[in-house]
This record gives structure tokens, C-alpha cells and sequence, in this order.
């Protein structure tokens, strides 16, 4: 399905290389800032405490956000467990008081706002689970990258391998450097949003490059410079990104505006991905691919030899 066809190829490589000067800087930016604030982490990495409380009647979720704000916890996280009666309260360390002071203290203000609340169980997450949580989260990012650059490898080659993992980890480094920049809670939630931008990134490189490689071997454009046929490859891919990252924008911004805090940072997360994902596939992706020298003879099959001797060997 496609919403237009464009007929001329747009000369997207002719700006490759100020573009790829725009994301190092980007880049190095998102890095400075990754080494210099470093990212806030959320409680299931750092540690703190867990509360879950129950109510008679539905529970005003916002209600006791605020109320819990109120009392300092301003990184808590407050969302509703299993039923719309149970709500389950994170809660981060603090100086000076420990988990069991901590849960009397915000316990005393839940019952000030409402005296009919219940707890059912507190637990307190320790720096130790935290860490675990961490490499845990470093090893499936990981694995990951690996195998998308194994992936490529055998379907394209290494070349657009390479071009594809430097895209993709481009993408998570930037979205990395707007939560270390703006101080934005990272939470376990996000790491989940950043995978999930790792695979829909390279989905839109392997579209092009699968395109790129039908174009290398259709003898109709055999004459065309490895930058026009990245052109032409982008560009008729043009419909399709469209209406992909169009219709998956839309589904994200409505979880960024009325999915409320819970899924607020992770549809931060995922719209930053998207549109650097758009922005990487083109200008990052096709143009390293480029920068290394990929030409025809990399994607055309080898030809088979033909039999000349005319019969077997006597």
C-alpha cells in the first residue's frame, strides 16, 4: 500500500556527509552527558522500598500520588496491582530513615487521606538487586546487538552490518543522553522501551537495505553510482516509512498523553526512538553503508560456472 509514489529520486546522500557531522556531535553530546550527570535511576536499580496497600472501594490512583509527593517521595512510583482496589507504592531510599520508618511514615499519611486503607506487605529492594538489575539490562542490550549485526551479516553483508549497528546504537545513545540531559527517571520500564527502539530501528534498515540490494541487481540501474542507488532505495521505501512510523507515532503519543506517569517516560522513550529511528535508517545507516564502499559485486550472486568439456572424462 502506498499514499504516493514519487517519481524523481531525492538526493539524499548529497547531505550524507553533513548530516553524519550533525549526529557525532549529537553524539558526543549525548555521551558528555551520559559521563557528566550520569542517568537517575529508578528504585529497582538503585534500591528502596515497596509497599503494597489496599482499599475497600477503587482507589484514587492520582490521590495518592499526590499524597505521597507530598511527604518527599518525589521519585516514587504509585500504579494499581492486580485489581483497582490494590495499589502498589516504590518508594526510594532516603537519608536518615530506613524501610521500616519509611513505610510507617508514608502508612501514617495514606491514613490521614483515607483511614479505610490496608497494608498488605512491605519489602525493601536492596542496592544488591539493583546491580543484578543492571548487568542483567547491559547483557540483553548485548546479546541484542549481536544479533542484529550476526543477522545482517548473513542476509546483507558485514558492511551493511556495521552500518546498521552504528545506526541503531546511535539511536540508543541518544535517547540515553535526553534522560541523562534532562534528569529523567530510568526505570526498567524505559530499558524496555530502548530494546524495543533497538528492533524497530533496524527493521527500517533492513527495508532499505533490502531495497538497496534489489537495486544492485536489477540490470535497469546498472549504470547508477552507489549514491543514487541509495537514493532510489530511500526514496521508494518514502510511502512505506510513512505509514509505518506515522501509524506507530500515533499510538505513541496517545501513550505519552493519556497514559499518565506510569507509562509517561517510557512513551518519552520510545517517541525519541522512533524519530531518530526514521533519521538514523536514512542519513546514518545508507550513508556508512556508503562510507564503506559497498558496491554491486558485494550483493550479486556469484555465477555458476558452465560445464565445457562437453561430457565426462574418458
Amino acid at each position: 500500500m502506498e499514499l504516493f509514489r514519487i517519481k524523481k529520486d531525492i538526493p539524499f546522500m548529497r547531505h550524507a556527509l553533513i548530516f553524519n557531522v550533525i549526529s557525532a556531535l549529537t553524539f558526543v553530546a549525548a555521551v558528555f552527558f551520559l559521563f557528566h550527570k550520569g542517568l537517575h535511576l529508578s528504585i529497582e536499580f538503585t534500591g528502596g522500598t515497596v509497599m503494597e496497600v489496599a482499599y475497600p472501594q477503587s482507589a484514587n490512583i492520582e490521590g495518592i500520588r499526590q499524597n505521597v509527593v507530598g511527604m518527599g517521595f518525589t521519585d516514587s512510583q504509585v500504579q494499581s496491582f492486580g485489581t483497582a482496589h490494590d495499589v502498589l507504592i516504590r518508594l526510594p531510599t532516603q537519608k536518615g530513615l530506613n524501610s521500616t520508618q519509611v513505610s510507617e511514615k508514608v502508612l501514617g499519611g495514606l491514613k490521614a487521606q483515607d483511614p479505610t486503607v490496608e497494608l498488605r506487605r512491605v519489602e525493601f529492594v536492596g542496592p544488591q538487586v539493583g546491580e543484578e538489575l543492571t548487568h542483567d539490562g547491559l547483557m540483553a542490550l548485548g546479546m541484542v546487538v549481536l544479533g542484529i549485526m550476526i543477522y545482517l551479516a548473513f542476509r546483507f553483508e558485514w558492511k551493511f552490518a556495521v552500518a546498521a549497528i552504528i545506526a541503531n546504537l546511535h539511536d540508543v545513545v541518544i535517547i540515553l543522553g535526553f534522560f541523562a540531559f534532562f534528569q529523567w527517571e530510568f526505570s526498567l520500564t524505559v530499558l524496555a522501551a530502548v530494546l524495543a527502539v533497538l528492533g524497530y530501528s533496524v527493521n527500517e534498515s533492513v527495508v532499505v537495505f533490502d531495497r538497496v540490494r534489489e537495486t544492485f541487481r536489477d540490470r535497469r540501474y546498472g549504470k547508477l553510482a552507489t549514491a543514487d542507488v541509495m537514493n532510489h532505495a530511500i526514496t521508494s521505501t518514502i510511502s512505506r516509512t510513512i505509514i509505518t512510523h506515522g501509524s506507530t507515532e500515533v499510538m505513541v503519543l496517545s501513550m505519552l498523553l493519556f497514559g499518565g506517569p506510569t507509562l509517561h517516560y517510557f512513551a518519552i522513550a520510545l517517541t525519541i526512538g522512533i524519530l531518530f529511528g526514521i533519521y538514523s535508517s536514512v542519513f546514518v545507516a545508507a550513508a556508512v553503508a556508503m562510507w564503506l564502499g559497498v558496491k554491486r559485486e558485494d550483493l550479486l550472486k556469484p555465477a555458476k560456472e558452465k560445464d565445457t568439456t562437453g561430457g565426462a572424462v574418458v
